[in-house]
This record gives C-alpha cells, structure tokens and sequence, in this order.
C-alpha cells in the first residue's frame, strides 16, 4: 500500500490546522466549533484556526492559492504538522494540498473515520469501521502514486507504478468482500435475536441522538449499567443491550447505540447498518437531545435526517430534553408533555443527577399497558385473555 494513502495513521501527529470556509450555509460557526470537538475527541491540538468565504469550493485546493499560502506561513509559524479541513476534499483536492503545504492533510470524513477506529471495542464494531475506511480509501489510492505522472506515452502504456495500484485495488477489492461477508453473518444473527424478542412479546427501546447528548448517562441511570460514558464526541460506539423491568410491565429491552453528527459519512452509514437496525427494529426511539445546547432544534434535525436514511423514521419517539441541570432555560425544569393522542412524547431531565428519569418509567408503562389493552380489545374470544407480556410459554 502507499505511503500516503487516504485512511492514512497520522496518530503521532498532534498539532494541527484547522480550514473551514463559509460556503453560504449559514451555520459555519457551529460546524467549526464540532470540528474543534472531534479533533480534541482524536487527542489532537489545535494550533491554529484559519476560516474564510468563498462563494463556491476551488477544484483545484478547495481553498484557492491565496488561501493555501495563508494556510502555509501560519504551518511554518505554529510548527504544525497536519492540515484538518471541515469539509469533504475530493482526492485531487487532497493531494495538491500534500504537495503544497508538504504536511498531512485530512479532511471531516477521515478525521470520524479515525475516532471510530480507535473507539471501536467489539468485534462487529471493528469489522464496521475496518469497512467504511476500506470504502473511503479505495477512492484515493491514487495519491499515493505521485511517480505515475512522470509515465507518459500511449493507450496501454503500463509500468511498474501502475501495476501495484492495480494490485492495491485487489487486494481492498477481496478485503471488503470478506468483511461484508462477516458483517451479513452477524447481521443474520442479530435478526434472529430480534425476531426471538418480538415472539416474546419483549417492548424493544433504542437510545438514539446526536452524539455528546447524554445517550450513555441515560441508559446507565435506567439500566444501572457501567456503560461507557465521557464528555466526548462518539464516546459509545457499539451498540449495548440490557433489560429494564418496570413493576406491572414485565422486562423491556433497551438499547444504547452510537451517536448520530451531521454530514455523518455515508460509508460510515452503511457499514454500520447492521448495528443500527436495532433501531430500525425497535418499537419505540427515546431521543436524547442536549437541551442546554444552542443548536438543539438544528442537531434534533439532523438526527431525524440520518433516521429516514436507515429506514427508521416510522419508529415513534419520545424526545428526552437532557442535560437540565446545566441549563438556564426557562424550560428548564424537569415534566413531560402529551401530544393530542394523550402520549406522553416529551420529557425534560437530567440524565447525570437521575432527576426526572421516573418520568421515562412512567411513558413506558403506559405504552406497554396501552399495548396489551389493544391486544385484548382486539381479541374475537371475550372469554380468553391475552398472555401478559414476558408471561412463560
């Protein structure tokens, strides 16, 4: 493989410059300060910030040769060594800026790809990320092979650079077909388990949110799991499952999965699909938003977003305002609210101090009982009555 390939490991390297430019989006701020988040989450420090507008990305170094000198002498000032842009970069983008700035250069996408790999605990997890980097970096083997330009000549010219490439790109070929292989076996085994639970009659929850709201702190306050929880960007990533009993209500089975960032990359979407479709399977979404966060509306957005991608947006939910505690919002003390169906479908709590969590309790018993109230109004025997949930066979 070369060198400088597009999942390269730049994990020794720790000093870096930020880019991101102001496209007309109108939410550069907030997408700065998430890039801030994932490079301090990837152990990396930030030296220097350089931003800007453009009307559209140059084609050649997205930023322009203006920019790029910019981005140059502030390299040389700082004494950084890596170059983080907040944005895709196509693989001629990256790699004129290699030769430019003469330092490593990555953009949003490997940056996540990166905290994935080294977050990822399980074995399905790890075969996951293996596949979205595999699938990102197929993409860009050529810019490794800087010594192809100096080939010239006609149709079928072939060298030496050339055929290695072709090998390279066999050999990702094989490798990804393998891991899918692996990932469609797990992914057999996790249906049937889901099928198992749904003849049982097991009320399946799934934890979903944007990432840093507090999905983990919640599902360990409900589950009195040790799940692991930090103040970091994609501090969970494989998914985690424990039961929760509810007086009157039997078991539940409630899910903890990783967290959802906007412009989430697509490989990452798909190779871990078959982790998420334990929401796409669930009966019900708790989702967890950070209700002290400015941007809240927008990352509630996103989250649903990335949902419909997976198939999971006819899920029902129960939106969880987390993080009260640390919120001056007038808003912010701990109820519920009912929809026109009489639901509870909002909650506001603290997930941290535990304040409130007898309010999920309380929303998940009346769905549950609701649930077996339907079930035996719907039953054509007035004589017979429903076998309660989780009842022995």
């Amino acid at each position: 493989m070369p060198e400088q390939s597009g999942m390269q490991r730049y994990r020794r390297v720790d000093n870096a410059v930020l880019v991101s430019l102001d496209l007309g989006n109108g939410s550069n701020a907030e997408r700065l300060e998430e890039l801030q988040q994932l490079a301090t989450s990837d152990r990396i420090k930030v030296r220097a910030v350089v931003d800007g507008k453009r009307a559209r990305p140059d084609p050649t170094t997205y930023v322009g040769t203006g920019k790029t000198e910019e981005i140059a002498r502030i390299i040389s000032n700082t004494g950084s060594n890596m170059v983080i842009f907040n944005h895709d970069l196509t693989p001629v983008q990256q790699r004129n800026l290699m030769l430019r700035l003469n330092c490593s250069v990555i953009d949003r996408t490997s940056l996540i790809l990166d905290i994935f790999a080294q977050r990822a605990q399980s074995y399905e997890g790890k075969l996951q990320v293996e596949l979205a980097q595999l699938e990102h970096l197929s993409t860009r083997l050529v810019r490794g092979w800087t010594h192809l330009e100096r080939q010239k000549g006609g149709i079928g010219l072939r060298g030496p650079g050339e055929t290695q490439l072709e090998a390279d790109r066999r050999l990702l070929r094989k490798r990804v077909k393998l891991l899918k292989e692996k990932l469609k076996g797990l992914q057999r085994q996790r249906q049937i388990q889901s099928r198992s639970r749904r003849r049982s009659q097991v009320l399946s929850i799934s934890i979903v949110g944007y990432t840093n709201a507090g999905k983990s702190t919640l599902f360990n306050r409900l589950t009195r799991s040790q799940a692991y929880a930090a103040d970091q960007l994609f501090a969970t990533l494989d998914t985690t499952t424990r039961k929760l009993f509810i007086p009157e209500c039997g078991s539940i089975v409630v899910s903890d999965t990783v967290g959802f960032i906007r412009d989430l990359p697509h490989t990452l979407v798909a190779a871990f699909r078959a982790t998420l479709e334990e929401t796409i399977e669930a009966d019900l979404l708790l989702h967890v938003v950070d209700a002290c966060s400015p941007n809240r509306d927008e990352q509630i957005m996103e989250v649903n977003k990335l949902l419909t991608e997976i198939g999971a947006d006819r899920v029902p939910q129960i939106l969880i305002f987390n993080k009260i505690d640390q919120s001056d919002l007038s808003t912010s003390v701990v109820g519920y609210t009912r929809n026109e169906y009489g639901r509870i479908s909002r909650i506001r709590l603290s997930a941290k101090t535990g304040e409130g969590l007898d309010l999920i309790r309380q929303a998940l018993s009346e769905i549950v009982l609701k649930e077996e109230s339907e079930l035996i109004d719907d039953n054509p025997f007035n004589e017979s009555k429903v076998k309660p949930r989780n009842a022995a066979v």
